[in-house]
């Protein structure tokens, strides 16, 4: 077998990982795969005889790949090409990344930051890279990508200056209700919901046939056990400091459902869809899902 043959091989092997990379810097199937192939290309040039870790080889190169990516995206002020064409459609291959590689909250907060602040926290938080290789993937020190990764830190998982909320004792409460939903558990949802529960959304979000306002545990349960579908496509998360759902297929935010508990169960439900109001919205990470080192 020829040295070409071996490396694609390996290269093969590797996919998955160098896929999950991508996927995790750029945020869309399709532009991650693009950047492997781009990866590949050039790792197929090149003489890897040299190369004692070819993993972590590939890994830098598919990086460099997606930082190009990201780079030429930032200047051109686009969207990823999947939220620009299809906004409410998800591919089954970013379904099993999510799935498989990092899950729905993460890459949510993961857009709210800088290109470079995303690149030194997804490649040493989530993928171990050392800072010397993702200061050279970045033309700056390691001591610069450390900072950069610091901060990234810093904005998934710190939570707002607000009033403290319970997010202990909340926590359990929104994962259920959401895992209920997408069973479309009746029993569940009426447990969790108050008797004078009260369902708002923003008028973006549903037709004009559909009340901005429902009231009543039985007609929001009732209401809810009808959108599964979107449920499934929900992540639990921190919305300006108290436990929240958001809706986001493929990773990216539609919506965000603020939730109101008092006295452990489900008061008042508000559902966002407004882009400003999205946009304005502090979203971080739960304990349980830092990935911090």
């Amino acid at each position: 077998m020829s040295t070409i043959e071996n490396l694609a091989q390996r290269f093969d092997a590797d996919r998955p990982h160098l896929r999950s990379v991508a996927f995790h810097l750029l945020g869309s199937a399709a532009d991650a795969e693009d950047a492997v192939q781009s990866a590949w290309l050039k790792a197929s040039r090149a003489d890897p005889d040299a190369v004692v870790n070819l993993t972590g080889w590939f890994t830098t190169i598919t990086a460099r790949e997606a930082i190009d990516q990201l780079r030429a995206r930032n200047r051109r002020a686009e969207l990823p090409l999947e939220e620009q064409d299809h906004p409410a459609t998800v591919s089954a291959d970013e379904e099993v990344l999510l799935a498989d590689s990092v899950n729905r909250a993460l890459l949510v907060v993961l857009d709210r930051l800088s290109p470079a602040q995303r690149v030194a926290f997804v490649l040493h938080d989530v993928f171990a890279v050392p800072f010397e290789i993702i200061g050279e993937l970045l033309d700056r020190s390691p001591d610069a990508a450390k900072k950069l990764g610091s901060r990234a830190r810093t904005r998934l998982h710190a939570a707002p200056p607000v009033e403290p909320a319970p997010t202990t004792e909340h926590l359990p409460i929104v994962e259920a209700f959401l895992a209920a939903s997408r069973g479309g558990d009746m029993a569940t949802l009426l447990h969790l919901l108050a008797p004078d529960v009260v369902r708002r959304v923003d008028r973006v979000l549903v037709p004009d046939d559909v009340p901005t306002e429902v009231r009543g545990a039985r007609r929001v349960a009732e209401e809810t056990r009808r959108f599964t579908g979107r449920a499934r496509a929900g992540a639990v998360l921190l919305v300006d400091g108290a436990p929240g759902i958001a809706i986001a297929p493929g990773g990216r935010l539609q919506a965000l459902l603020v939730i109101a508990i008092d006295g452990g169960r489900i008061h008042a439900i508000d559902i966002i869809g407004d882009r400003n109001r999205l946009r304005a919205a502090a979203l971080a990470l739960p304990q349980s899902m830092r990935h911090g080192r």
